[in-house]
């Protein structure tokens, strides 16, 4: 499907920065969808794990792609960018601003900029790749692939499995890294959206940000989110699985296996959450310059504010939803 002229907002920032309940308001005040850009709320068996909106709240305001692919599915950048495009699509055709909102940056990046040409990689490469990095452990394999793509492993945590195995996957295929074939965009449904894009970026001063961070570690500790990952590990998905890497997964598998006390399980997911959430703001700040930013948590607090912001920036795309 190709990316077509439909105005779009976007609501980036970190975990626990307020976007979901600011995307909530807005959709309300401007007669928007609320479309997910979160890599981990597309799973059904994540609610509490990936914070997603309450049953309550998407019956408030149309709500696409929550909880739509089950987790022994994999979704890429390319697949949720097809998705969101259908959605975006659906939403024009229903006179609906499309409101998308999400802190992972490689989904964005897709819509925003397109999908990078990289080929096929075949099947024993990846089952290679895969049986390498469970015999090496994180760390090695991290450092195999700074061999092969110094600039590339630079910029991939070595926990983030899924991209370095990507990375690694693709340099042994091809011969190129990554980001050679990222450099190469191509035109027609690879290319970047071509609509009007309005972009605000939530970015709580830091001591704001940790504490929502902890908090919500603490709730989902005590809203369900240990028995959540207690009934994900009995679906004995494939550890490599994306759904397999959310936050919370692997700290409650901990917890739950005798490895770790429940507050030590919870202090461990304390410290995941602020370190994802600095991540985040990193990929914010370099890769969306061009964003509004805000430099508070939505809390409501500043809900005038904010939405007077987004009135303006909608007012610089409301000619094309006529």
């Amino acid at each position: 499907m190709s990316a077509g002229s439909t105005p779009i907002l976007i609501i980036g920032g970190p975990t626990a920065s307020g976007k979901s309940a600011l995307a909530l308001d807005l959709a309300r005040q401007f007669g928007g969808v609320v479309i997910n850009a979160d890599s981990m709320q597309v799973y059904r068996e994540l609610r509490i794990l990936s914070a997603r909106p309450t049953p309550a709240d998407e019956r408030r305001a149309p709500h696409r792609l929550y909880g739509v692919l089950a987790g022994g599915e994999r979704c890429s950048a390319g697949r949720w960018r097809d998705l969101a495009l259908a959605e975006i699509a659906a939403a024009h055709g229903e006179r609906l601003l499309p409101i998308l909102v999400g802190g992972t940056g490689l989904y964005l990046r897709s819509l925003l900029k397109g999908l990078a040409p990289v080929p096929a990689i075949a099947k024993e490469v990846r089952e290679a790749a895969r049986a390498l990095h469970a015999e090496v452990g994180a760390a090695q394999f991290h450092r195999l692939l700074a061999a092969r793509d110094p600039s590339g492993a630079a910029r991939i945590h070595p926990a983030n499995t899924q991209r370095v195995l990507r990375a690694y996957e693709v340099f042994e295929a091809t011969g190129k890294s990554l980001s050679d074939w990222q450099a190469g965009q191509v035109s027609g449904h690879e290319s970047g959206y071509a609509g009007e894009v309005a972009a605000l970026v939530l970015e709580p001063p830091r001591q704001a940000l940790y504490a929502a961070c902890e908090a919500r570690a603490e709730f989902m500790a005590a809203a369900g989110g240990i028995e959540e990952a207690a009934a994900l590990l009995a679906l004995e998905l494939d550890p490599a699985l994306p759904v397999m890497k959310a936050l919370g997964v692997r700290e409650f598998a901990a917890y739950l296996g005798g490895t770790a006390t429940r507050d030590e399980a919870v202090a461990n997911l304390r410290i995941s959450t602020r370190r994802y959430a600095k991540r985040q703001g990193t990929w914010f700040r370099h890769q969306m310059p061009e964003a509004r930013r805000i430099t508070a948590r939505y809390d409501g607090t500043r809900g005038e504010e904010i939405r007077q912001i987004a009135e303006t920036l909608l007012g610089n795309i409301e000619p094309a939803r006529q």
